[in-house]
């Protein structure tokens, strides 16, 4: 009980599916389970056998597939949740038993409006159901969990009874659930205290705390319950669960990483692998990781705001108490937008290569704000566009006077493209691809022929109904040795180029971006005239 270990019960296969529309296939539930044992969970609730053949069919394989593997040295325990009846607790050790560290977590509601309402029991009914179902557990099982269902509304006095009952009965872990969100930090901190203090033989159980998030509290609620005693956290992947979600996973996790000093507590979890498991989880729930969301959010490790990005980048600690990297996530990002400073424009133009005077720097800044008023984000070929566009505006070598293409379900996507050359001839090309844009991509190069890469292609309407206006922005990188010596010495460097097309028609919009962008290639290759240099050059 003094131990500074906190295990991590992780219920993202039980309470997590049960959130409207998370329902997760059979195979899904196993490689959810694999996850969360490589990520470190001590305890892995698989789900509720008596709730379908399917559960419990699943909650076997995992048992079988998860609960004997060794991973990091550490073998979870694979847990199965009943009601406090034989028939649930039958089925719960029929699809736990084949694992080598197997539980049963029985639970029982001790809340007034519960017994009453929904169970129609008196208090005597409900001790006494306590001690025969964990009793009956425990002669199946050595690892028998006990929940009163609505501690947190419950009284006090008759769950510290409730739950030396089922210590005597042979539960090991007493979990105290705030089944609806209901307590504050201050109050389940007080009512876990309380239970330590005054439960009969609790010192040979540990005690858990599971908490619902319907008032946002739960994990305050959960951190509150650890400093109060409690040894177990029950957590879900992202939060997800049953109506406003239970306590997340990586927020107490990482609390108590990030305030050890404070907490002086510790879990088994790889803290590096928690944004990969959230990931997974969010992709086969189907439920989105709001933006805004502790740990995992995309915007977790995103800075907009100028001052911010200007601490950033002097010391990432003035606004980061946690490296991304710590979590898994590969980068800080300084968002650029509306509310962007001139510091952090430069930084990311110095990252895309761009070495700018400040005269320069003031021109691009004044096109980036006029920009940002439009966009919400702006995007690194947005900056080179503007780079290239203000800084100097190569000729236009082709231009596009004639697009067919032929695509769809049967035969082969072809496109007939018609350029205009510097020349003012007419060249057509015709081309097979995997679709009508890389057809049309594939005629144009066969026109043109300047080797490249394509390394951002990127659609989107700017106005909306069925008439929309199609945008298209596009990147390449000149081929290895395609452009010309920078002095005495060879340009070993890539060098990347934006293009930018609109037009009703998608395709003759990519077509459109993509000749802007070999055009602006062309232009410094030397081919067609003096070469033209900016000022300041794509260096990586």
């Amino acid at each position: 009980m003094n131990d500074d270990y906190v295990r991590i019960f992780d219920t993202t296969l039980r309470d997590g599916e049960q959130s409207p529309g998370a329902t997760m296939t059979s195979a899904e539930k196993l490689e959810v389970a694999r996850a969360l044992a490589s990520l470190g969970v001590d305890i892995i609730e698989a789900g509720f056998p008596a709730a379908s053949p399917d559960d419990l069919e699943a909650v076997r394989r995992i048992a079988i597939e998860v609960g004997n593997a060794d991973y990091n040295g550490k073998t979870p325990v694979i847990c199965g949740l009943a009601r406090a009846s034989v028939n649930d607790i039958d089925k719960a050790w029929e699809a736990v038993r084949h694992a080598a560290k197997p539980r049963i977590h029985v639970f029982l509601a001790t809340s007034e409006i519960h017994m009453k309402y929904k169970l129609r029991m008196t208090r005597e009914e409900v001790v006494q159901r306590v001690r025969e179902m964990v009793a009956y557990a425990r002669q199946l099982c050595p690892d028998v969990e006990f929940s009163p269902e609505d501690a947190g509304r419950s009284d006090p006095e008759f769950l510290y009874y409730v739950l030396g009952e089922a210590i005597q009965a042979g539960a090991t872990t007493l979990n105290i659930p705030d089944t609806v969100g209901y307590t504050t930090p201050e109050e389940f901190g007080a009512l876990i205290a309380g239970i330590i203090r005054n439960t009969p033989g609790i010192e040979n159980c540990i005690v858990s705390v599971h908490c619902h998030n319907d008032l946002g509290l739960a994990t305050a609620n959960t951190l509150a319950g650890l400093r109060a005693g409690a040894r177990q956290a029950e957590v879900t992947i992202n939060g997800i669960g049953e109506r406003a979600g239970n306590t997340a996973l990586e927020e107490v996790v990482m609390a108590l990483y990030t305030r050890r000093q404070f907490y002086n507590l510790r879990t088994g979890i790889d803290t590096t692998q928690i944004y990969r498991v959230s990931k997974l989880v969010s992709n086969y729930t189907g439920i989105p990781v709001q933006p805004n969301k502790a740990i995992v959010g995309a915007n977790a490790f995103a800075h907009e705001a100028g001052i911010h990005q200007d601490g950033m980048l002097k010391h990432s600690m003035t606004y980061e108490i946690i490296r991304p990297e710590t979590v898994g996530v590969p980068q800080t990002r300084l968002v650029l937008g509306k509310h962007s400073g001139r510091h952090a424009l430069r930084a990311r133009l110095a990252s895309l290569g761009y070495q700018l005077s400040d005269e320069e720097l003031d021109q691009i800044f004044a096109r980036f704000k006029h920009l940002a008023d439009r966009k919400k984000v702006i995007t690194d070929a947005d900056l080179e566009a503007l780079v290239s566009d203000e800084l100097y505006q190569p000729r236009e070598l082709f231009a596009l006077d004639g697009l067919q293409v032929t695509c769809g379900t049967m035969g082969m996507p072809t496109a007939t493209v018609r350029l205009r050359d510097p020349e003012g001839r007419l060249r057509v090309q015709a081309a097979i691809g995997t679709g009508p844009v890389d057809a049309t991509y594939k005629a144009i190069d066969a026109i043109i022929g300047a080797p490249n890469v394509l390394q951002e292609f990127v659609i989107h309407a700017v106005t909306e109904g069925i008439d929309a206006l199609g945008e298209v922005t596009v990147r390449i990188e000149a081929g290895e040795g395609y452009l010309p010596s920078d002095g005495d010495e060879a340009v070993d460097h890539p060098r990347t180029f934006g293009g930018y097309g609109a037009d009703t028609d998608i395709v003759v919009a990519s077509a459109k971006a993509y000749l802007s962008a070999l055009n602006k290639l062309l232009v410094a290759s030397g081919q067609y005239g003096p070469v033209e240099r900016p000022s300041a050059e794509t260096v990586g």
